[in-house]
């Protein structure tokens, strides 16, 4: 299992569109094969840091992701909309390891 969080700082203008576009990647890569999990998330005292909790399978379904035509629309689209560069931090999964503990709610 591949656990990865990656945090982003949004333009305060562009705040809706991120949202939107952000919205529409989740939903897309949630039915992705290998795909555990894929949340997203805005910070409360904070509303230009958003977060997102992508859970894989496996490294090669991690990967798979960045070749979807979502994921790749939703990159270009967004990239203006960030006060820096996104940053995605790696974890292996410790505990709960079964599956179905992580398993989103489609």
């Amino acid at each position: 299992m591949v656990i990865v969080q990656v945090y982003v700082m949004v333009k305060e203008n562009n705040l809706d569109e991120f949202i939107v576009a952000s919205t529409v990647n989740a939903k897309n890569s949630i039915n992705e094969p290998g795909v555990i999990r894929f949340d997203f998330m805005q910070q409360k005292d904070d509303p230009r840091s958003f977060l997102l909790t992508e859970i894989y399978v496996d490294d090669k379904a991690q990967l798979a992701h960045k070749e979807t035509p979502h994921y790749l629309k939703w990159r270009e689209t967004v990239a203006d909309m960030m006060l820096g560069p996104r940053n995605g931090v790696k974890y292996s999964g410790i505990y709960p390891l079964d599956e179905k503990y992580w398993k989103s709610k489609k």
